[in-house]
């Protein structure tokens, strides 16, 4: 999270979040990281359908027609996020994270997740396995590859060039000493 909080930094970018299953647990990955504060907006945990339509303007119409658990809530939530901090880049979780279904007759383990800028909105669905809690880690998780991603940087990517530079260092210090 420390590469992600430092990459928002270096675009001058703020975050923003809209949280539903995961409960203000992409909030936390984000804030748990010395500095955040720069970079991170607000976040709203918007457990119920009415706290959606009030807090992050989802259309009741949306949730009639796709229900909570979807790629459309999921971007006027992310969408919703954005207006209200006025963030650069924001990111929204809905979903089941069980233990018992919600009689929407999708299955325990669905998690749509959504990202938001001023430019465009888009959402995908993922099936998370596991218990309520850690579909609820998955999601926050996920939730934050796909910020990197739309940032264009890759986590995994990131730490080879780190490694790879580390390496170089130490070969030119070699180099230094003979």
């Amino acid at each position: 999270m420390k590469l992600l909080i430092n990459r928002l930094k270096a675009k001058g970018y703020k975050i923003s979040a809209a949280e539903s299953c995961t409960g203000g647990l992409v909030s936390k990955l984000l804030t748990d990281v010395s500095g955040a504060s720069e970079v991170f907006d607000c976040a709203v945990t918007t457990y119920s359908n009415e706290a959606k339509i009030a807090l992050l303007g989802v259309k009741p119409e949306t949730l009639a027609t796709y229900s909570a658990i979807s790629e459309e809530v999921a971007c006027e939530m992310a969408q919703g996020v954005l207006r209200l901090s006025g963030s650069d880049i924001s990111v929204s979780v809905t979903g089941l994270a069980g233990p018992n279904s919600d009689g929407s007759g999708k299955p325990v383990g669905t998690v749509c997740i959504g990202i938001a800028t001023a430019e465009k909105c888009y959402a995908k669905t993922f099936m998370f396995a596991g218990n309520r809690n850690e579909i609820r880690k998955r999601s926050a998780k996920m939730a934050c590859t796909m910020v990197f991603d739309e940032l264009g940087i890759s986590p995994k990517k990131d730490k080879l060039t780190k490694r790879a530079v580390g390496k170089v260092k130490k070969i030119t210090k070699r180099i230094r000493r003979k």
